[in-house]
């Protein structure tokens, strides 16, 4: 094969990655449409999963696409009502089954799911791991810069704590990743009830 045709390859590959990687992006969008963050600015929640998208992007040392897009419809299945099967049609197992390990069973209290995810953070394969803790640092962000109106500042580093539990118990955490919850975990004595 000559380099022309290896080159050519390398770019169909990199669009159709860029095509799924917006598929998803759309669907996310289309599935959360309506959906706001609970901070007092209500960001649209698609704003949440682009923001874990492009963390768990910025974090790879190399490329993978259903990482991407994995962590694009995390919330999906938890959040919208869209059953695996649905993304397995779409996106494929291998999204489907990272999708599902960071999903949390909603028909448990929360207080039960909370205990689980800290339970469950060392079990859940690497790649997952790269998702969960990107979607902990987006929240610790979102507290930081729009918290709920309704938080108080004890709610808020209970937030933090029980978030810094979780991240302990990753096995493989991504070190880029880690070293950012530690920067932002380092906040929670500066937070205010604003």
């Amino acid at each position: 094969m000559d380099e022309l045709t290896m080159g050519s390859q390398e770019i169909d590959g990199n669009f159709r990655a860029v095509q799924a990687v917006l598929k998803a992006a759309h669907f996310a969008a289309q599935k959360h449409a309506g959906q706001r963050r609970k901070g007092a600015a209500e960001e649209p929640y698609i704003n949440h999963l682009l923001e874990v998208a492009e963390l768990v992007a910025s974090a790879l040392a190399e490329p993978d696409t259903n990482l991407i897009i994995a962590a694009l419809l995390h919330d999906t299945v938890e959040d919208a009502g869209v059953m695996k099967d649905e993304l397995v049609e779409r996106f494929g197992g291998d999204v489907a089954d990272l999708v599902m390990e960071v999903t949390d069973d909603k028909s448990l209290p929360k207080a039960e799911r909370k205990r689980l995810q800290i339970v469950h953070a060392s079990q859940i394969s690497g790649r997952a791991q790269v998702i969960k803790l990107a979607d902990k640092i987006s929240n610790l962000r979102s507290i930081l810069a729009s918290p709920p109106a309704d938080w108080s500042v004890e709610r808020k580093r209970d937030y933090f704590n029980w978030a810094k539990q979780v991240v302990n118990g990753l096995s493989a955490p991504n070190p880029m990743l880690k070293a950012e919850f530690e920067r932002l975990y380092r906040q929670a004595g500066s937070l205010a009830s604003s």
